[in-house]
């Protein structure tokens, strides 16, 4: 496996793991770095790079992230988001991954690219739903603000620092692991 290729996976799963957040920033980032050259994608995944879908997309990022600041449309939208997150994050690693054969190249896209967008697209709806429950959606704006922010950050991480976009997905797992396991663990109470 070449360097390239490995860096390429890197990229894909970094910006997989921003998809999970908010489903069109990534892809915008994406298509902003293909129309500028920074990065090549797969023949079949060139038009990402073209102008009406950088601008398709950027509109789309736009609208997306100002829906998460409306009461009950947030919620609306991560109720849909999980399963768009997962086709998205395939896409992503679908478009990215180069110069391995077909059938890796879509086991990893679903595998990797697919399960870490809807992994974290999961969590980050049932964060908000806490937030709903327990603020009355008074919070909410600002978990939309703080997953909006991750996102641009690891997008821009995941185009121009692959290599540290991986050890930051990594370090989001261990962070959704640690909240999981401190809210689920039972309580045991002193008499």
């Amino acid at each position: 496996m070449s360097l390239e290729t490995i860096i390429s996976i890197c990229l894909g799963i970094g910006l997989s793991a921003s998809v999970g957040f908010r489903v069109f920033l990534p892809l915008f980032a994406l298509s902003l770095a293909t129309f500028f050259d920074v990065w090549q994608l797969n023949d079949s995944w060139q038009w990402i790079g073209s102008t009406t879908a950088l601008i398709t997309l950027g509109v789309a990022t736009v609208v997306e992230i100002f829906a998460y600041f409306i009461p009950y449309v947030d919620n609306l939208l991560d109720s849909i988001s999980v399963p768009l997150a997962a086709l998205a994050g395939t896409a992503v690693m679908l478009s990215t991954v180069s110069d391995l054969s077909p059938v890796v190249t879509w086991a990893l896209a679903i595998i990797a690219g697919g399960g870490t967008a809807a992994a974290i697209s999961g969590t980050s709806s049932a964060t908000r739903l806490t937030s709903t429950a327990t603020t009355g959606g008074m919070a909410n704006p600002i978990v939309s603000t703080v997953e909006t922010g991750t996102s641009i950050i690891m997008s821009i991480v995941s185009i121009f620092l692959p290599f540290l976009a991986i050890i930051l997905v990594f370090l989001l797992f261990f962070v959704i692991f640690k909240f999981y396991k401190k809210f689920t663990s039972p309580k045991i109470k002193n008499h």
